[in-house]
């Protein structure tokens, strides 16, 4: 193809047809394409945009740049989250085993922790013997017998993708609309379910920063989904905070296994919920969201979510004790509290901050390739509008080092702003597109 074409095409603002970009994306997978012009190609499209047609061409194209995941062989009703990034989202935990009591199949296929967001397979990996690099097959056969498994995202699905957003990451094309939802939608298309919930995160630790960029962002994802041919709706949720209290790997899993106790009535059990419900509707497992509502809520209070992310922990090679002992989870050395400066109201939160503050204590990475310590982290225990009185706990640093917790919590004091008045919170949930997920 001529793609020095292509790329002047595209830089004079004309929309391109499927096939061409189709032809595109594939060349440059297979390697008869370029980085250098694959890069001004790029570029060209982030600074005159992508129609929706080019986006869904842009999808379809990276989907069959690899293997798909065939589901067929699965009884019930097969369902997929997920998250576009942010700081103490341990929702996967909750979802997935409240999915699988609800008569839902989940097979989750999840990445790791990057810059100040957290990454599901390092929560679960804190889990002593927990094992998520398994072969399609076993994943397969685990979700028919317990309803759910959750492993390392596959080279072989998408691969058009990775070798994209490597592009991206180097030549400041990442924040795009059209390529975004396309990274996204290509490996949810090729992860094969039949029903897609996209949690779309808005706020200061989130990637999307306003509500407007996210609320296109999820219109998006969920035209692309549906394009498809899958039942697919949006929800755009507020990570102006943490969403839990716990910012790290196993002091998630601790919150997560409360939350699943019914222990925890907080935002993160709201949105589980939420969530969980959504995907009942579009899966066609509850009459509406409300009735996936209320069965999710008795699954957390009657303890049957428990038992389902016992049975989840145990089919992965995991300890199942940590379950009732939790003390059994990597645990750091030093506990060090941070205090209010003074009597005031929480008005705001640098949520990236946080995240980042955990992320130099060991709880995340840097880096692609970086070690990960499960045990450090952050408890941070105020909401945006609560009253808190100087001299008042507001986080706990789970540290190493003396050295380490200090600076962990000047970052956190840094990261807080106050009001000498009442501040209204956020909501949790600023809005919804498409249908399934709820009111």
């Amino acid at each position: 193809m001529d793609v020095a074409g292509v790329i002047a095409a595209k830089r004079d603002g004309r929309e391109l047809d499927a096939a061409t970009l189709r032809a595109l994306v594939l060349g440059f997978t297979g390697g008869e394409i370029p980085d250098y012009q694959m890069s001004a190609f790029l570029m060209a499209g982030y600074l005159r945009g992508f129609s929706a047609g080019e986006a869904s061409a842009l999808t379809q194209a990276m989907v069959e740049s690899g293997e798909r995941l065939d589901l067929s062989a699965l009884r019930g009703p097969t369902v997929d989250k997920h998250s576009t990034g942010g700081v103490a989202d341990g929702t996967t935990l909750i979802v997935a085993p409240l999915a699988a009591e609800l008569g839902m199949q989940l097979l989750k296929l999840s990445g790791r922790g990057l810059g100040h967001t957290g990454g599901t397979l390092d929560k679960l990996e804190s889990i002593p013997g927990m094992r998520t690099a398994l072969p399609v097959r076993e994943l397969l056969a685990q979700v028919d017998r317990i309803g759910l498994a959750v492993g390392a995202q596959t080279a072989e699905l998408a691969p058009a993708d990775g070798a994209l957003y490597a592009l991206r990451d180097v030549t400041a094309t990442v924040a795009n609309t059209a390529l975004i939802a396309s990274s996204v939608m290509s490996k949810k298309l090729a992860g094969g379910a039949s029903a897609i919930v996209i949690d779309v995160k808005v706020g200061s630790g989130a990637f999307m920063k306003e509500l407007a960029a996210a609320r296109e962002l999820a219109a998006l994802c969920v035209a692309l989904g549906r394009d498809a041919g899958r039942a697919t709706a949006a929800v755009l949720s507020d990570m102006s905070q943490p969403l839990g209290t716990m910012i790290g790997n196993a002091v998630e899993v601790r919150e997560a296994i409360e939350v699943l106790r019914g222990e925890r009535r907080t935002r993160l059990r709201e949105l589980s919920v939420a969530l969980a419900a959504g995907l009942a509707r579009l899966a066609g497992v509850a009459g509406d969201a409300g009735d996936g509502r209320a069965r999710a809520e008795r699954a957390l209070d009657s303890g049957a979510a428990l038992e389902r992310f016992r049975l989840f922990v145990e089919a992965q090679g995991g300890d199942p004790r940590v379950i009732d002992r939790p003390g059994l989870l990597p645990a750091a050395p030093l506990t060090r509290e941070v205090t209010a400066p003074r009597h005031a109201w929480l008005a705001a939160v640098d949520g990236e901050a946080l995240g980042m503050a955990a992320a130099r204590l060991g709880a995340g990475r840097q880096r692609k390739g970086d070690a990960v310590d499960p045990a450090t982290g952050i408890e941070f225990l105020p909401s945006v509008g609560d009253e808190v009185a100087g001299g008042a706990p507001v986080a706990r640093v789970f540290a190493r080092t003396e050295e380490q917790a200090r600076r962990a919590a000047g970052e956190i004091l840094g990261a807080l702003s106050w009001a000498g008045e009442p501040v209204s919170p956020p909501p949790l949930i600023h809005d919804r597109v498409g249908g399934g997920t709820g009111s």
